[in-house]
C-alpha cells in the first residue's frame, strides 16, 4: 500500500489522478489533498477519498473546508497557506506525490517533494520551465524519482529504452517529436485571429482541460513550453526536438533512433492512461479508458506548425535555442498574457506581442542557479508583463 498525495487535487489533473486510485484502493491510500480556494470541491473530494490531510492556499477558503469537514464528521486535518502545501508535498508519510498545481505557483511545492526524495509525477509544465536544472539537480542529490503526466512526455518516457529515468541522456536516441494537436484555431483564416474570445479559445477540440492551459494549446506555447521541458527531461539540444501537428491526437509522442526506428505511444486523448502509467511504473495498471479504434480512425494526418498562426511556439523556440533567463521570462510572461485575455484585458495578438517585449527586455540580465534568483527574475517578468498588458490595454482604447 502507497499513500499518495495530490497537489492541485480540484483541477483536472487531479480528478483523474483521484479516478483512477480509487480504481486500485487495494495499492494506493489517498494521504493528503491540496487546491488554491475551492473549499467545496476539495470538501467533496475529502468526502470521496477520505484523506488525512487536506491544505488550500486561501486561509479563509480553509476555514470554510473546517467547517464543512466538521459538520461531515470528517477526521481530516485542514490546513491553508503555501508552507502547509510544501509540508504536505513532504511529508514523511508519502509515496507519490502528483504535481499539477497550475503555473508558477507550482514550483516551490514541487521542490518540497524532490528535496523529500519522494516520487514526483510532474503534471505542470513551469516548474521544469523556471527551474528545470535547479530540479533536475536537487532530483539527483536527494533521490527522487520524476515521472512526466504531460502525454506528450509520458508517451516519450514509454518509449525511451529500459531503464531510462528523467535526467539521463536516453541511450541510441536521434530525436524526440512532439505531436500537437493544432488546437481550435489550426485552420482558422490569419486575419480571424484578430477577433479571438476567451470563449473561443478555451474550446479544445480533443482535450479536456482547464482555461490557462487550454489557451495555451491555442496558441501552441504549450507545445513550447513541452519542448523545454524536453530538453530538461531528456538533457537533449533543440536541434534533436522537434514538435509536428497531428490533429486526431492519438500519438502522443515519437522517439526517433540512431538506426532509423521510430516508437510511438497511441492512447485515447484521456490523461488517465498517462496518470495510470506513471502511478504504477514500472508496472501496469487499469485506468478506466479503452483502446483505440483504428479502423475508426482511419487515417493519421500530420503537418508542420505554422509559426506565422502560432508566434508562441516561435518564442519558446528562442527560449529553448538562447537560454539564460529567457525560459523563466517565457513563462511568466504568458501567464500574465493569458491571465489578462481571460479576464478580456487583453486581445489574443497581444498574448505573444506582450511575451515578446518581455523577453526583449530581459536581455543582459543574469541568470542565477538558486532558488531565490529564479524567483526574483520570475517576479521581475510578472512586473514588465503586466506594464506591458496596460500599455497596450490604453492603446487600445485610443486607437
Amino acid at each position: 500500500m502507497q499513500n499518495l498525495v495530490v497537489l492541485g487535487a480540484t483541477g483536472t489533473i487531479g480528478r483523474n489522478t483521484l479516478d483512477v486510485a480509487a480504481r486500485h484502493a487495494d495499492k494506493l491510500q489517498v494521504l493528503g489533498l491540496s487546491a488554491q480556494r475551492d473549499a467545496e470541491g476539495l470538501f467533496e473530494l475529502c468526502r470521496q477519498h477520505r484523506p488525512r490531510f487536506a491544505v488550500l492556499q486561501d486561509p479563509a477558503a480553509a476555514e470554510r473546508l473546517r467547517g464543512l469537514c466538521r459538520e461531515a464528521g470528517l477526521a481530516c486535518e485542514v490546513g491553508s497557506g503555501a508552507e502547509a502545501i510544501c509540508a504536505l508535498a513532504a511529508h514523511a508519510e508519502a509515496g507519490q506525490v502528483m504535481s499539477a498545481i497550475v503555473g508558477a505557483a507550482g514550483l516551490l511545492p514541487t521542490l518540497a517533494a524532490v528535496r523529500a526524495g519522494k516520487r514526483v509525477l510532474i503534471a505542470n509544465k513551469e516548474p521544469l520551465v523556471m527551474a528545470g536544472a535547479l530540479l533536475m539537480a536537487e532530483a539527483e542529490r536527494f533521490g527522487a524519482t520524476l515521472i512526466p503526466i504531460d502525454s506528450e512526455h509520458n508517451a516519450i518516457f514509454q518509449c525511451l529504452p529500459a531503464p531510462a529515468r528523467c535526467g539521463e541522456v536516453p541511450r541510441g536516441v536521434r530525436r524526440l517529436v512532439l505531436t500537437a494537436s493544432g488546437g481550435p484555431f489550426r485552420e482558422t483564416p490569419l486575419a480571424q485571429l484578430e477577433t479571438v474570445t476567451p470563449q473561443q479559445a478555451v474550446r479544445h477540440p480533443n482535450w479536456v482541460m482547464g482555461q490557462k492551459i487550454s489557451v495555451d494549446s491555442a496558441t501552441m506555447m504549450n507545445k513550447g513550453l513541452e519542448l523545454i521541458e524536453a530538453a530538461v527531461l531528456y538533457r537533449l539540444p533543440a536541434g534533436q526536438l522537434d514538435v509536428v501537428i497531428h490533429p486526431e491526437s492519438a500519438i502522443h509522442s515519437i522517439v526517433e533512433y540512431v538506426d532509423g526506428s521510430m516508437l510511438a505511444q497511441l492512447g485515447q486523448p484521456d490523461m488517465r492512461v498517462p496518470i495510470a502509467h506513471a502511478l504504477a511504473w514500472p508496472e501496469r495498471w487499469e485506468s478506466g479508458v479503452g483502446g483505440l479504434d483504428l479502423a475508426a480512425l482511419g487515417r493519421f494526418r500530420f503537418e508542420a506548425p505554422d509559426e506565422r498562426r502560432f508566434p508562441c511556439l516561435r518564442l519558446a523556440r528562442r527560449a529553448l535555442r538562447e537560454g539564460g533567463v529567457l525560459p523563466n521570462v517565457l513563462n511568466a510572461a504568458n501567464e500574465i498574457a493569458v491571465e489578462a485575455f481571460l479576464q478580456h484585458r487583453l486581445d489574443y495578438p497581444g498574448i505573444p506581442a506582450v511575451i515578446e517585449e518581455v523577453m526583449d527586455a530581459a536581455g543582459g540580465r543574469e541568470a542565477g542557479a538558486d532558488l531565490d534568483s529564479i524567483l526574483a527574475l520570475d517576479a521581475w517578468a510578472r512586473g514588465v508583463a503586466t506594464l506591458a498588458v496596460g500599455e497596450r490595454g490604453r492603446s487600445r482604447l485610443h486607437a
